[in-house]
């Protein structure tokens, strides 16, 4: 696991400890039944830009754990949670397929691989998740991990218009299939996980806008599982913090600073107890 360092920069709604440094006042925020270490942006005229653009708040989707293939992730997953993925299927324009969990509270796991049957068009764009990326394929040799996480968008919101308007800060919005499930993704056009001023590696989540009724874990097995917390640690957390807060994601993540590489790990009840999904 990464050294961590306990302050989690631009972080919103803190009691302040008076203290300064490097332009930010530290202090202690209050969450329900815990008190986090976060530092918290001063109230400067020049910060007003990082004011959050918008009014509504985000719920985690679904967290997405990468493997090689979708045998080596689901073995992972169930030795890790005790129970396997199943389910699932193929994502046609993006080469890839899944297998899934259920969780309770609306929340899923999905396992993803590149899929090996699928068509390569000539005109493929590139695969969601940081797929084709070659440092991800590196990590992956290692094994399967928890590589990234995807907040849901409630309507009325659309979220398609909301890229249109900030496409600094929301990647392109890409339609999706399987099955008869419908959404929209937000996919960089490089497959490159979502990233503010250069920060991201997976810790900045994707967004999703689903047009069906049905979601994923309506037809899914009940398992037991419940996600507690999902944690994040980068070496540029100020930057990352701001991004989670002008999305209205800052309280989905519990996001600390590190001086090792970029990583998440999720806190999950299982009818066995706490397990650790990383």
């Amino acid at each position: 696991m990464p050294r961590e360092r306990p302050l989690i920069p631009a972080l919103p709604h803190c009691a302040w400890s008076g203290r300064k440094s490097n332009g930010y006042s530290y202090g202690l925020a209050r969450s329900p039944g815990r008190l986090n270490h976060i530092a918290c942006r001063s109230a400067r005229q020049n910060d007003r830009p990082l004011a959050a653009m918008t009014a509504h708040t985000l719920r985690i989707d679904h967290l997405v754990v990468s493997a090689r293939t979708l045998d080596e992730g689901t073995q992972y997953v169930a030795d890790t949670l005790g129970i396997a993925p199943v389910g699932g299927g193929s994502h046609p324009s993006m080469r890839t397929h899944n297998r899934l969990l259920n969780l309770w509270g609306g929340t899923y796991l999905e396992v993803i691989a590149i899929d090996p049957a699928a068509a390569e068009p000539a005109d493929a764009r590139a695969r969601l998740f940081a797929l084709d990326d070659p440092a991800v394929h590196a990590r992956l040799e290692k094994g399967p991990y928890l590589s990234h996480w995807v907040a849901s968008v409630g309507r009325p919101k659309n979220l398609a218009l909301w890229q249109q308007q900030y496409p600094e800060r929301i990647s392109t919005v890409v339609p999706m299939t399987r099955g008869d499930l419908t959404w929209s993704l937000t996919v960089a056009n490089d497959g490159a996980f979502p990233s503010w001023q250069g920060a991201g590696d997976g810790v900045v989540p994707s967004l999703i806008q689903w047009d069906t009724p049905r979601h994923p874990p309506d037809l899914l097995p009940e398992t037991g599982l419940a996600l507690k917390a999902l944690k994040g640690w980068h070496p540029q957390a100020d930057v990352v913090a701001q991004q989670l807060h002008w999305l209205g994601a800052a309280s989905l993540i519990v996001l600390e600073s590190t001086d090792g590489a970029p990583a998440l790990a999720a806190e999950i009840e299982t009818p066995s107890g706490l397990r650790t999904l990383k």
